[in-house]
């Protein structure tokens, strides 16, 4: 059994990572770290976890006795906080943030997107969880990538739901402004770019940033419905067997015969992809859940992958249903 801490631990991240570890058999949580709740129950921020948890948030940073810690703060508190901390050698660390997802110099961090680094985030002590959108995106076109058929632009629009946008209220995830309502954002330059073409070009290195992404903001809560097209000059079938050989040993990622609609992925850490081929198009639509296959469940996912447990302890949890 694993000794597990959060720091961060009172957002939706959190929340989710939470709801999965206490329901897996070989991780505990002992310690969630918030410095705005410190002293609070869990459950009090946490409402569905009551009956589940007596844990107390802690305003002190403590390492003793931990094996891995989950990072679930803002972006580029990441790096303040590792740079700020002497953590033990021997502690593992996951990063929900973006703060080191693109390879830099001195950036030890492994990216963590099981679907391409499966070998390297087994012997990884540092990992980059993915961005949400980056996730759906790089799945969709991953087995693409693969045989070097990325060469023309890439069109995606992305429809994700407001917790994407984290627990702190703002203009644009206000329950007036969001119900009933739909918009763009961030159009062709959203930050999950830049580690989707770094993937990218780690399978293909001729692969040159085509992509045209249109992020849009849902009125729904939670999940990201995306479309994406690109010339490929195979039939559907030879599609279809590219990435049914990519993701045949990853055991999240299913390639679905009839398009597929949200709800069957909200909830769970799966991904569904659907091909149709339209003329000397390739479509394709990808379903994820942004708060679990997007974040805290694919975090869950790298750490069985570090502590050699099943990939999938833990996470075979239930679609949201209806």
């Amino acid at each position: 059994m694993i000794k597990v801490g959060i720091i961060g631990g009172a957002g939706y991240t959190a929340g989710e990572l939470l709801r999965i570890l206490l329901n897996h058999s070989r991780a505990e949580v002992t310690y969630v770290h918030s410095s705005s709740k410190a002293g609070n129950m869990v459950t009090d921020v946490h409402k569905d976890l009551l009956g589940d948890t007596g844990l107390v948030f802690s305003g002190e940073y403590d390492f003793s006795n931990l094996d891995v810690i989950f990072l679930c703060m803002g972006h580029g508190k990441s790096k303040e906080f590792i740079e700020s901390q002497t953590l033990p050698e021997s502690l593992k660390v996951i990063d929900l943030s973006h703060d080191y997802r693109l390879e830099r110099e001195g950036n030890n961090f492994v990216y963590g997107l099981p679907e391409l680094n499966r070998d390297e985030i087994r012997k990884a002590q540092y990992i980059a969880n993915p961005g949400c959108f980056a996730t759906g995106i790089e799945l969709a076109l991953l087995p693409l990538a693969l045989v070097s058929f990325l060469n023309d632009e890439i069109h995606v629009n992305a429809i994700t739901g407001s917790t994407g946008a984290g627990q702190k209220p703002s203009d644009t995830t206000h329950f007036s402004w969001r119900n009933n309502n739909i918009s763009a954002y961030k159009v062709f330059k959203h930050q999950h770019l830049a580690e989707i073409n770094q993937s990218l070009k780690h399978l293909q290195a001729s692969y040159n940033p085509l992509i045209n992404l249109v992020p849009v903001r849902g009125n729904f809560s939670r999940g990201i419905y995306l479309t994406a097209y690109t010339r490929f000059q195979g039939s559907l079938d030879d599609a279809l067997k590219l990435y049914r050989d990519y993701y045949e040993s990853h055991p999240f990622v299913h390639i679905a015969n009839d398009a597929p609609d949200l709800k069957q992925v909200v909830n769970t850490n799966k991904c569904f992809l659907y091909l149709e081929k339209h003329s000397d198009k390739l479509f394709i639509v990808s379903v994820t859940d942004n708060l679990v296959k997007g974040a805290s469940g694919q975090a869950v996912q790298n750490m069985n992958l570090m502590f050699g447990f099943d990939e999938k302890e833990g996470l075979m949890l239930k679609p949201s249903g209806f």
